[in-house]
């Protein structure tokens, strides 16, 4: 029968917990430190991104006196330190469960003999004996008395052979021994006293805690869409947009979702900076704030987190200094979230398949990166450093892509600050769209409803110090390059060894290190839509000819139109980092009838030339009736029958000719 025995010392819980915890804690520590941190990315050098890096890796990182630690971290040091705990407390332990061993009661070798073993017994007998042993301070009777009785059974599993068999057999000189089992769980657990407490502990854990987490996960998932956004603000987004929206109206639609999106907070000490800043807003745009207020419906009263959210946001765009560390940390929260928020957007838009507002959601990325006023491209001089928004609203107005005029004006009037200027050109460069075209695989024609690659090649024209894009031939025409990309599997054409990665992009005022991306964008301008779904991509080379760096292709997969005719396209190349860094090309989609593929195919069938007449296929070709080759000399061999037939008559008639002459002379 088993002996069940509650852990009195709590070793066997120890073991139980720290088992658990081995499970847990190993795998999770190897998983932390063996996360791929990402590449270290060269960016921009001028003083302001300079400075922006410094405090990113301050904010995300700590210092050495306020060191930041994450929640993992967090975890990682408390399990191993319980761990710690646990080993050193079961190495401490006294062993309860021993083998019976008679030699090591008695203190003798195992070598000793019969006559050694009484011998001792009589020592130990004479010093243990209750009635001559002396209690110390800390010694009862009883553990006297237990002693003895240990000794005197050690003795007689040595000497007595009923008793030493059993010994032998059982390992116990009283023989078998029942089971003892032991329950990793302290006897204060199941007490009669501490039964409502006990019980008490596992309705909250399992009747309160583990639901709650479950059913707030569970309705979490439930609250936030794909792209990761409340729906809410999707469904703000769904009513807020219509085919006509523009970059004032996708940044009201912005505005509104914050209310979903951030946290409820209590920061009235701070509600008369934001009043500050409210006015030194209206004071900047007039009435346009009133009716971007309105647009966003941020009542003071009714959404204040909206109202809170929307003013933060715009002082941003106008590069409005914010004192209040709550309210810096508020506004670099507010813009953190803007991609994703933009991002579902641009879904949502492209739902309905409008383009008008799915190229101003992905022009405010870039508006937002570099903190300018959206709807304003002309004031894209003031992303180089030296150059406010004030200055850059002065400059001649410019359908060049280049800035030649921000640094003649940077050059006359704050000379100091052009090196800064030309630093970030380095960062900033010009997206060209070098070429644009519909391919086929295995075809020359596009016939309905099949399956067409758009491959563009792109490529960014570097700016030279004074501003202007450097020029650049246009590259040749590689049929290999071009067909080996399209018969692969990548969507993005891989880059030659060596480092031309981008980098970290110049964008002084974002809150995280930013590395520039692109739209491709295939829209019906006429029509006001997307064909196909954009498709974001990134890391488009520096055009570099003397390194053999011309372009780098990308190819986007969609099915033809039903309809047989022309569709005049246009491809639009936007920048979701640098205001104004976009290209458009016009490209034609023909989509011809299926007829022309049976036309190429009975073209082709009749360029197969017929069997010369004496191989093998000829004379079958013969036998049934078909055509044949003739052979050169065979042919030429009849001409010369023919010829020689024919000169063979003239020289008769001729001969004839003159016998008639002679008889006539005769006569």
């Amino acid at each position: 029968m088993a002996n069940y025995n509650y852990d009195e010392a709590g070793n066997m819980a120890a073991y139980f917990v720290l088992t658990f915890l081995s499970i847990f804690l190993v795998p999770y520590t190897i998983a932390s430190f063996s996360t791929s941190k990402p590449p270290s990315l060269a960016g921009c050098e001028c003083q302001q991104c300079t400075t922006q890096r410094e405090r990113i890796r301050k904010r995300e990182r700590g210092s050495l006196l306020t060191p930041k630690l994450r929640r993992r971290t967090l975890i990682i040091i408390g399990g191993w330190s319980i761990v710690a705990f646990l080993v050193y407390k079961v190495v401490n332990s006294d062993t309860q469960n021993k083998v019976y061993d008679p030699f090591e009661i008695l203190g003798i070798s195992t070598s000793a003999t019969v006559k050694d073993i009484k011998s001792h017994y009589k020592k130990l007998s004479r010093k243990f004996h209750p009635d001559k042993v002396k209690l110390g301070i800390n010694e009862t009777m009883e553990a006297v008395e237990a002693k003895f009785v240990e000794i005197t059974k050690a003795y007689k599993s040595l000497t007595d052979e009923n008793i030493r068999k059993n010994w032998e057999l059982y390992g116990h000189p009283d023989g078998r021994q029942e089971v003892s089992m032991g329950i990793a769980l302290p006897k204060w657990i199941v007490e009669s006293g501490n039964n409502i407490w006990v019980l008490g502990a596992y309705g909250l854990i399992f009747g309160g805690a583990l639901p709650a987490i479950v059913g707030r996960w569970w309705f979490g998932n439930r609250e936030k869409t794909k792209d990761g956004v409340h729906t809410r603000s999707a469904a703000a987004f769904f009513k807020g947009l219509s085919e006509e929206s523009g970059l004032d109206d996708v940044a009201s639609s912005l505005g509104k979702a914050f209310e979903w999106e951030l946290p409820k907070s209590n920061l009235g000490k701070v509600d008369g900076e934001l009043s500050s800043l409210e006015n030194k807003i209206k004071a900047e745009l007039g009435d346009k704030w009133d009716e971007l207020v309105k647009l966003a419906e941020a009542t003071p009263k009714e959404h204040a987190i909206r109202r809170r959210a929307f003013i933060l946001l715009y002082a941003h765009l106008l590069r409005l200094k914010v004192y209040a560390p709550t309210l810096q940390k508020e506004q670099t929260r507010v813009l953190l979230q803007t991609p994703s928020l933009l991002n579902a957007m641009v879904n949502i838009a492209m739902a309905r398949n409008w383009l008008l507002p799915t190229i101003a959601a992905m022009r405010l990325h870039a508006y937002l990166a570099q903190a300018i006023t959206p709807g304003q491209p002309d004031l894209k001089a003031a992303q180089l450093p030296g150059i406010d928004l004030a200055d850059a609203s002065t400059l001649p107005k410019s359908e060049s892509p280049d800035y030649s005029a921000a640094i003649s004006a940077l050059s006359k009037s704050e000379p100091s600050a052009l090196p800064e200027a030309q630093k970030a050109l380095e960062r900033l460069g010009h997206a060209e769209i070098v070429d644009a075209s519909f391919k086929v695989i295995g075809e020359r024609y596009v016939t309905p409803s099949s399956f067409v690659h758009l491959v563009v090649k792109a490529r960014l024209a570097p700016l030279a110090k004074d501003g202007t894009a450097v020029p650049l031939p246009k590259p040749e025409v590689n049929e290999k390059r071009d067909s080996e990309f399209l018969l692969s599997k990548k969507d993005v054409e891989d880059l030659p060894q060596g480092d031309y990665t981008t980098g970290y992009a110049h964008a002084p005022y974002w809150p995280t290190n930013r590395k520039p991306s692109w739209w491709i964008v295939l829209a019906d301008v006429k029509g006001n839509k997307v064909v196909v779904p954009p498709v974001k991509i990134s890391d488009i080379p520096v055009a570099d000819p003397a390194r053999g760096l011309d372009y780098r292709s990308y190819k986007i997969q969609f099915q033809a139109p039903q309809a047989v005719g022309l569709f005049t396209w246009k491809v639009f190349l936007v920048s979701d980092t640098f205001v104004g860094d976009e290209a458009a090309v016009d490209v034609v989609l023909k989509i011809d009838d299926p007829s022309v593929l049976a036309t190429e195919d009975d073209g082709a069938d009749d360029d197969i030339s017929d069997p010369e007449e004496d191989s093998l296929a000829g004379q079958m070709a013969l036998m049934r009736g078909g055509s044949v080759k003739k052979q050169r000399g065979a042919a030429g061999g009849e001409d010369e029958d023919e010829s020689d037939e024919e000169s063979s008559t003239d020289d008769e008639q001729g001969a004839k000719r003159d016998d008639d002459d002679s008889s006539s002379d005769s006569d």
